[in-house]
């Protein structure tokens, strides 16, 4: 077992917290689920696998992960946030283990994951989705996590990072309509953040060097172009450029609801901002 914490982030997630938290069972010495008031039987079950449960109201995610740093006494050489709808492998889990336990003492304050997208129960292995990246395992005190509305990074403040070898899942159960409505709602968090981008810079040069350079892209070119434009340009770069026609009807589905979906749906509810005053962010 490492002398780790894993910290998760829920609202009615029954149908996938089964599936993150028993993998991480023989290696965490704690499990804390951070519920905003679910509806259904989260809490029951991340209970009944011995996982504490915390209650906070959704500001934000990366607000939800600080309140559980801050107030739940956490004392592990380690900690962890995983997402409800994340899961490790049993090759994931074991190598994960192995590096927590070898580096308890050393420089490596981080270890990022390998995810592999799973999407309408196909895993996407084109179109930029693969492998997805994510600095989530930490050492208290040597990492902090960005102040944000929406795509947020954890990020070391000090030693380095180390990157896995083994894929974990990001497989959301919960269907396609569940999956378009959860990200109605992260457009209007993408909003808020490109509104405070018009305030300071988004550019935090302590993160990964792809996810600074993907905030880069994002924030210094993507948004200087026109709107309906960028997210036509999105979709032939993901779809074509990418290869994300190799991964079938799927991957077809996937570009056409990240480009024309949500990243259209950004892009019109800031027109509708900038026009009208107008941005409801409680959807």
């Amino acid at each position: 077992m490492a002398d780790l914490t894993v910290i998760i982030m829920t609202y009615n997630e029954e149908k996938n917290i089964s599936n993150c938290i028993t993998p991480i069972l023989p290696i965490a010495k704690r499990i804390i689920v951070v519920d905003s008031f679910s509806t259904d039987k989260t809490r029951e079950i991340a209970s009944s696998l011995g996982a504490e449960i915390v209650e906070k109201e959704c500001i934000s995610l990366s607000d939800k992960f600080m309140y559980a740093m801050n107030t739940q006494n956490i004392k592990s050489k380690w900690v962890m946030r995983l997402d409800a709808d994340e899961y490790m492998t049993p090759q994931s889990v074991k190598e994960l283990e192995v590096l927590c336990d070898r580096n308890e003492d050393t420089d490596v304050n981080g270890i990022v994951l390998r995810f592999v997208n799973c999407f309408l129960g196909k895993k996407l292995r084109h179109g930029g989705a693969y492998p997805f990246l994510k600095m989530v395992c930490f050492k208290p005190g040597k990492a902090k996590i960005e102040e944000r509305q929406q795509d947020e990074h954890i990020y070391v403040t000090e030693g380095k990072t180390i990157e896995m070898k083994h894929d974990s899942i990001h497989y959301d159960y919960k269907g396609l309509t569940k999956y378009i409505n959860k990200h109605n709602w992260y457009s209007s968090r993408e909003v808020l953040d490109y509104i405070n981008s018009k305030k300071e810079s988004q550019i935090n040069n302590q993160l990964e060097p792809k996810a600074r350079f993907k905030r880069k892209v994002k924030y210094k070119i993507y948004y200087k172009l026109p709107m309906g434009f960028r997210a036509w340009l999105y979709y032939f770069f993901r779809y074509y450029l990418k290869l994300g026609f190799l991964d079938g009807k799927e991957g077809k589905i996937y570009a056409f609801l990240q480009a024309y979906w949500y990243r259209f749906l950004v892009d019109a509810k800031i027109y509708a901002y900038e026009k009208l005053d107008e941005l409801d962010k409680d959807v």
